[in-house]
């Protein structure tokens, strides 16, 4: 069949298959690597693996691959890119029965010659052994912090307290109770993702915190103007309030932007712990908590502050959104009724100016008259109006009432013309 193919059907078909469970030997050593990396990092960081892994005779990742294994002589390596995180898992076949006995620092020799990838965020020493090497294995920790617990068919021990040693590892424990090698694969890296996402999920922890005291200060500013809006009167005293206001939702704004992917991210961070401990079906060893008791103890109070601190920030948000929309109908109002009284004294000015004009206008009719009139005296001066039998001051009212009329007849055709 030759069916035109999605563009993107084959990434999607291949992340089925991405991040495979790959067998362990019992007894092994892993020491795992997390590091934060953007977009920039990452290529660059997978750019460094290939020249690694070049230089040694293997071949490196392609450019749209973002999981790869490669086996050495002495060891294997696992390099997994991830949405804002890289890793690193080396595993290393055990050179002594003992538990934790060789220093994990030697074996992170390997992860040395490699460029840092980009701050480094989770370090786990875990030691895979056999049941009859690990009879003492609660030694190694902090009891007062242990987890453990054992799988619900019982072929395995897993145990950790999550407590970072002087090493800068974290150190688990896994006791083969005849685990096949896959089976022992599965499990070592669910618990390295355990880890892993646990330590990205806290990242929002931290800027909960910081952001406290800010969201308490914006809710007492929100508060105290909100108070000052139902005694506020005048426009400049409501536009002050709303200029106070939008300083404050731009603080609100600027803090919600700078954390809203790091508190989306721990949601989703959680989801995969919660998906991950569901997973390992834990089953109690003997007085012991289990990983999911100590991860309800201590990651679900900081996965709650952060969903608290965001609901308050959208509360908020709303809240200032509707002081914000109060505010501007009040000023609006207040603009409004200011037109109104600017209209009103507009309209005012121009009525009394337009009964200047008409009295000048009427003055102007007496003016012109008396100039036309003085004019038409001297004209008539040199005519014989006594021989003609006409008194001449008679002639000369009579012209002014003329002139009058004709003067007033004009200035009332132009002012109906400019009214037309």
């Amino acid at each position: 069949m030759n069916f035109e193919p999605h563009p993107l059907r084959g990434t999607v078909l291949s992340e089925v298959h991405a991040r495979p469970f790959a067998p362990i030997e019992t007894p092994s050593r892993v020491l795992h690597f997390a590091f934060l990396t953007d977009a920039a990092l990452a290529e660059d960081d997978r750019l460094a693996l290939l020249e690694f892994l070049g230089a040694r005779g293997h071949r490196g990742p392609e450019k749209p691959a973002r999981h790869h294994r490669v086996v050495f002589a002495d060891t294997a390596l696992r390099w997994e890119q991830h949405a804002e995180f890289t890793t690193y898992t080396w595993e290393f076949r055990c050179r002594g029965p003992d538990v934790f006995a060789h220093p994990a620092m030697d074996l992170a020799k390997s992860m040395t010659l490699l460029p840092q990838p980009g701050p480094h965020m989770v370090s786990v020493d875990l030691h895979l052994v056999a049941e009859h090497e690990a009879k003492d294995w609660r030694t190694g920790f902090d009891a007062a912090s242990l987890a453990a617990f054992q799988t619900e068919t019982g072929d395995a021990i897993a145990a950790t307290d999550f407590h970072v040693g002087s090493d800068g590892f974290v150190r688990m424990l896994v006791v083969d109770r005849g685990m096949p090698p896959l089976r022992a694969g599965t499990l070592v890296q669910q618990l390295l993702e355990l880890e892993t996402y646990r330590s990205l999920c806290l990242l929002g922890l931290p800027a909960a915190q910081r952001l406290q005291p800010v969201v308490r200060t914006i809710e007492n500013s929100l508060a105290a103007i909100t108070a000052e809006m139902t005694t506020s009167e005048g426009l400049l005293a409501n536009r002050a309030l709303l200029d106070r206001l939008m300083a404050v939702a731009g603080e609100l704004e600027a803090g919600a932007s700078q954390t809203q992917f790091r508190f989306g991210a721990t949601r989703a961070y959680f989801e995969i712990v919660a998906s991950r401990l569901a997973a390992l079906q834990e089953r109690p060893v003997e007085e012991l908590q289990t990983m999911a008791a100590f991860m309800n103890r201590r990651l679900v109070p900081a996965v709650r502050t952060c969903s608290a601190i965001e609901q308050r920030e959208e509360v908020l948000s709303d809240k200032l959104a509707r002081a914000a929309n109060l505010l501007r109908t009040r000023v609006d109002i207040e603009l409004e009724q200011q037109n109104s009284e600017l209209l009103k004294a507009m309209s005012e000015r121009t009525r009394l100016q337009l009964r200047l004009q008409q009295t000048v206008e009427g003055l102007s009719v007496a003016a012109i008259s008396y100039y036309v009139v003085s004019l038409l005296d001297y004209m008539m001066d040199p005519l014989p109006l006594d021989a003609l039998g006409l008194p001449p001051k008679l002639v000369k009212a009579l012209l002014v009432v003329v002139t009058v009329v004709i003067i007033a007849w004009i200035v009332l055709a132009l002012r109906r013309r400019h009214k037309e």
